[in-house]
């Protein structure tokens, strides 16, 4: 009697591989599989982040994060291979660059006890609670002129600076930091617009 060897490690198993499917149907231009894999993903970003960061205003700033990350380099991925190490290395570097932040920050910041926030409107003083839609974010990159979407690939998600990302693009470092200014207004509005 020949026994069936499993070599897989359940339902986590299976999830990767519906998420590494619906990557590789997301770059063939897909937009409903990319709009569920982030749905689907978000759950485990966060629990990723949450690991390492108690604040849930810090583990949605680095989720979001995450989330542009991986929408800028998401051509880079190769279906061929698994998808979770992918995403975990992307998540992995997001968090220490939010550690570097905060480290520097901490070495020159006062430790001060939390001041609540008050405003005149009354719905401004209710706490969010959610993070907000991840297609929203798609959508709203998607929708950035190529030159302010560029940008902030290369400036906030790659991290260059200005003159490198202006040799990069072959544009002026003046003209780089409008598009940079611009795109993230239009960033902010369309995704306040979703809320």
């Amino acid at each position: 009697m020949t026994r069936h060897r499993d070599n897989s490690n359940g339902p986590a198993d299976s999830g990767a591989e519906r998420w590494r499917l619906l990557m590789q149907a997301a770059q063939r231009g897909d937009k409903s599989a990319y709009s569920s894999l982030l749905r689907e993903i978000l759950p485990v970003l966060r629990a990723i982040v949450g690991r390492r960061w108690g604040s849930r205003q810090d583990v949605d700033d680095i989720v979001q994060d995450i989330l542009l990350s991986l929408h800028a380099v998401r051509n880079s991925y190769d279906p061929a291979r698994p998808f979770m190490p992918w995403l975990v290395t992307i998540a992995r570097r997001r968090v220490a660059d939010a550690a570097r932040r905060s480290s520097s920050r901490s070495m020159t910041e006062a430790l001060v006890g939390e001041v609540a926030e008050t405003f005149f409107a009354e719905d401004t003083n209710v706490p969010s609670n959610g993070y907000g839609d991840a297609e929203a974010l798609a959508r709203a990159m998607s929708g950035l002129p190529q030159g302010q979407r560029q940008a902030i690939e290369l400036m906030k998600l790659r991290e260059m600076s200005l003159k490198e990302a202006a040799a990069a693009t072959g544009t002026s470092v003046g003209a780089l930091k409008v598009s940079a200014h611009r795109g993230m207004l239009a960033l902010r509005k369309a995704l306040a617009a979703k809320s």
